[in-house]
């Protein structure tokens, strides 16, 4: 895995990967999903340009991150952007000791390294509240106001080199990738196990009405029509299974399915740049003002419709040694 991490994603040109390795990335993306794929012939040419579509993208994708931001607890009074992002100085040393990879990181850096460089992941919460506001020259009570606030901080990927750093970021956006298409096909056999339950109390229930002398023509022309209810209710369920696939054919499809993903990565996968001016009260501003401080976001967003506000950041590890 560490050659094909420093291979694949440390490559300086998209689409010049050596097939060994676009082969171990398909490897992985079958192992990630659904280890029984590789019983479908001929899987690994089906999935190869689905495979190279994501890979191009995750290294597009964290190329176009800014360089580090710097991120001091001893310039917290004077940063704005720290108290944007951070209640307290407090709060952000709490946050900082307590992060797990920070602390993982710390345990086993040989000591050498004068700063640490990660991927700063928030949730960005925006909420109405009433409060005191301008309205032109005339302040006004009880008017609607934004308040904009950072929660959920985490320190990923830290290293004491910013290239290893993004390499490592371009692996976790691809497996990423891996865990969406992990998802799907839990939802596509989810559906299917329904349908099949749903299918076998239908089939026993019509079963228990022939019994009963329900059967043959006096099953369509009995009053009330139960057992021509429960023939429809079945052949519903019926079509909708044939359209997933049939038995003979699901891993064809569950193959399909990690390919269609793969190769809409920019549809699974995709960052934003969003600029927001916050006073120091954490109200949002229209525009940029001597109280209002000007944050220029990433705004990562996936499939499943979860965003979070990312930055590459820089620490002094001296900091990190003494929290």
């Amino acid at each position: 895995m560490l050659r094909l991490l420093q291979s694949i994603f440390g490559s300086e040109r998209q689409g010049t990967y050596p097939e060994s390795l676009v082969r171990e990335a398909i490897e992985r993306t079958v192992e990630g999903t659904d280890p029984w794929l590789r019983g479908v012939s001929g899987y690994r040419k089906k999935l190869r340009p689905a495979v190279l579509a994501a890979i191009d993208h995750v290294v597009t994708l964290v190329d176009s991150l800014p360089p580090p931001i710097p991120l001091s607890l001893s310039s917290f009074i004077d940063d704005r952007l720290l108290k944007s992002m951070f209640i307290s100085s407090r709060d952000m040393s709490q946050i900082l000791s307590g992060d797990r990879s920070l602390a993982e990181f710390r345990r086993e850096e040989a000591g050498d390294a004068s700063r640490v460089v990660a991927l700063l992941a928030m949730e960005k919460q925006e909420r109405v509240a009433f409060g005191a506001g301008l309205s032109g020259e005339i302040v006004v009570r009880d008017m609607p106001i934004v308040t904009v606030s950072f929660e959920g901080h985490r320190f990923l990927d830290p290293t004491g080199d910013e290239a290893e750093t993004r390499r490592l970021l371009k692996r976790r956006a691809f497996d990423h990738l891996l865990g969406l298409g992990l998802k799907r096909l839990g939802d596509v056999k989810s559906e299917r196990r329904e349908l099949e339950r749903r299918r076998a109390l239908l089939q026993a229930k019509l079963n228990l009405l022939e019994r009963e002398g329900w059967g043959f023509d006096t099953l369509r022309t009995t009053e009330g029509g139960a057992g021509v209810d429960v023939e429809r209710q079945l052949g519903e369920i019926e079509q909708q299974l044939l359209e997933l696939g049939g038995d003979d054919r699901m891993l064809d499809l569950y193959l399909e399915i990690v390919a269609q993903l793969l190769g809409s990565p920019k549809e699974q996968l995709w960052m934003q740049p969003e600029t927001v001016y916050i006073d120091r009260m954490g109200v949002k501003r229209q525009e940029a003002a001597d109280d209002a401080t000007e944050i220029t976001l990433s705004m990562l967003y996936n499939a499943a419709g979860r965003s979070q506000a990312v930055m590459l950041v820089s620490l002094k590890s001296e900091e990190l040694r003494e929290l």
